[in-house]
């Protein structure tokens, strides 16, 4: 870390686990954020965030899909395996594709020791409430600890009618609550809640003992989740109202590409402290072999 950066908050340096995450319950704020390779995530380690996760979101923002559906348990395997190595402290969580859990406990099983055996994972995030409980619960069995999403599920959008605000009626907001307690139930150690009301977030924040993840769900919760092209201005499309801006790189990664060419095309680089010399008595040997 360059010695502008400020140190990984106090206790940091202690690898965070499911447990530790579950103690931070109204003890401190987690921090989570989005990593699909071992350069961002090495970073976002380094800063002392407490969990890294490495989400479907890839497909959109990596691999330039429109949706999260395409994307595949390899797919998440590869660019999970790069993250598991760039994180020395935080705990890395794993996100299973688009039908590799709805199916059924034995598919989710299947899947999930997939994640765990080939890419070092250590947790996996699903999405659902109540219908996925009994897939929480045999995975947690199986030793896999799990990460519930309720919400905005971005894997069932078509079913919502795109990416919009859930749970904005009391009645909708029961049943959120409803999946909470059921997930909880089923043995999750963290919730992310998507794109609800501040208040309904802070309503499930409070009714439940394990910690809240935000994204786009207001203050209340225990924690927040940022995807990384998001938060650091490298996505050039739409940007979701909740998203906070902490840099802006993709006019920077730009002008370094356009400074680049200019540079290549007018013979500006490399310049002569970018290239290798040779002994002069070898070089004089080679002008004789022409």
């Amino acid at each position: 870390m360059s010695s502008h950066t400020p140190p990984p908050p106090k206790g940091a340096e202690a690898p965070v686990t499911t447990l530790s995450v579950r103690k931070a319950k109204g003890a401190r704020k987690l921090v989570m954020v989005t990593a699909y390779d071992y350069p961002f995530a090495l970073l976002a380690d380094a800063a002392g965030v407490d969990m890294i996760l490495v989400g479907d979101s890839g497909g959109m923002v990596v691999m330039g899909r429109k949706d999260t559906l395409s994307v595949t348990v390899d797919e998440m395997i590869h660019h999970t395996r790069m993250a598991v190595a760039g994180a020395s402290r935080a705990l890395v969580v794993a996100d299973m594709p688009f039908m590799s859990y709805e199916p059924g406990v034995d598919a989710a099983l299947a899947n999930a020791a997939r994640l765990v055996r080939e890419a070092g994972v250590r947790a996996v995030k699903l999405e659902g409430g109540r219908e996925v409980a009994p897939q929480v619960k045999a995975l947690v069995a199986a030793g896999i600890p799990v990460v519930g999403h309720i919400g905005l599920t971005p894997q069932r959008a078509a079913v919502f009618g795109g990416f919009k605000v859930q749970a904005k009626t009391a009645a909708a907001a029961e049943m959120l609550l409803v999946d909470a307690r059921a997930l909880e139930e089923a043995g999750c150690f963290a919730v992310v809640l998507e794109a609800v009301p501040a208040p309904v977030a802070g309503l499930v924040t409070r009714s439940i003992g394990i910690p809240t993840i935000g994204i786009g769900a207001g203050p209340e919760c225990d924690g927040q989740v940022l995807v990384l092209h998001d938060m650091l201005g490298l996505n050039t499309g739409h940007v979701p109202r909740f998203v906070k801006k902490y840099a802006g790189l993709a006019g920077i990664v730009q002008n370094a590409f356009v400074q680049y060419a200019e540079e290549v095309r007018s013979g500006a680089f490399p310049a002569s402290e970018h290239c290798f010399g040779m002994d002069e008595a070898e070089a004089a040997a080679l002008k004789k072999a022409k």
